[in-house]
């Protein structure tokens, strides 16, 4: 199966026109627009083209372990990062911290939910005969982060029932803009780019773990490219960037 989807990426890759020269990306899902632009001044200001591929974290890590040739991985937890780095897959010393987002309840635009996210909240009688729409807490961060802050609330037994587990944060997103599912969980800067859903509440910190998107350069690809495009995403251009989506930059800002 896993070679299988290694297959099915490169010819992925080779439709769309990636050169063997490109410097290729892998990144969480629920970075895409924001890694979208970055990478296009990337290029404008360096010359060097950069090809994005984005998907759930789990399934990215998984993609390079059996030899995807990803220069450079943004994952959206440390968990996936740290499998990387016990196969000694990614360069240590290239391993920072680089973003941290917030988790909402979505809802469709025109729904007319409002709840309070409090220990012991009626979640479920809200949602009426909906679903609950989330990334798979097995492989995407989001989901995994989710399903600790239903666990603090002690909500998860009631709603894992009426859950639909997703691929990642865009394919909750559809399915609840759709109105195919009565709410959904995932980060706030998704929600934010998103016409056909709003958020109806959010989760505070404290009912799941930190977010963090730890980036980090594949050992078999570490160059002066990669080095480059790693300074790029820590920088000021590509900070500004990440903020005007509503991301929340930890790594220093200052490079080109």
């Amino acid at each position: 199966m896993r070679r299988l989807m290694l297959v099915a990426l490169l010819a992925c890759l080779a439709a769309s026109g990636a050169r063997a020269g490109d410097l290729l990306v892998f990144a969480a899902a629920s970075t895409k627009d924001a890694m979208d632009e970055v990478a296009l001044g990337f290029g404008a200001a360096t010359g060097n083209e950069v090809t994005l591929s984005f998907a759930n974290s789990g399934e990215l890590a998984k993609q390079i372990e059996n030899g995807a040739p990803a220069a450079l991985f943004v994952s959206a937890d440390g968990k996936w990062m740290d499998y990387l780095a016990e196969r000694s897959l990614i360069a240590a010393d290239s391993r920072r911290d680089l973003l941290s987002n917030s988790l909402v309840l979505i809802a469709p635009k025109d729904s007319g939910l409002s709840i309070e996210l409090r220990p012991g909240v009626a979640l479920k009688a809200a949602l009426g005969d909906g679903k609950l729409a989330m990334a798979d807490p097995d492989v995407a961060p989001v989901g995994r982060y989710g399903k600790a802050a239903l666990e603090t609330l002690g909500l998860w037994a009631e709603i894992e029932p009426i859950l639909v587990r997703t691929k990642d944060v865009r394919a909750t997103m559809a399915l609840v803009e759709r109105g195919e599912a009565a709410a959904g969980i995932l980060y706030a800067t998704d929600a934010k780019g998103s016409g056909g859903a709003r958020v109806v509440a959010e989760f505070a910190a404290a009912t799941h773990p930190p977010i963090a998107y730890p980036m980090a350069i594949v050992t078999e690809h570490d160059d002066a490219t990669a080095r480059a495009f790693a300074d790029y995403l820590a920088g000021a251009q590509a900070k500004a960037i990440f903020e005007r989506f509503g991301f929340i930059v930890l790594a220093p800002g200052g490079g080109t």
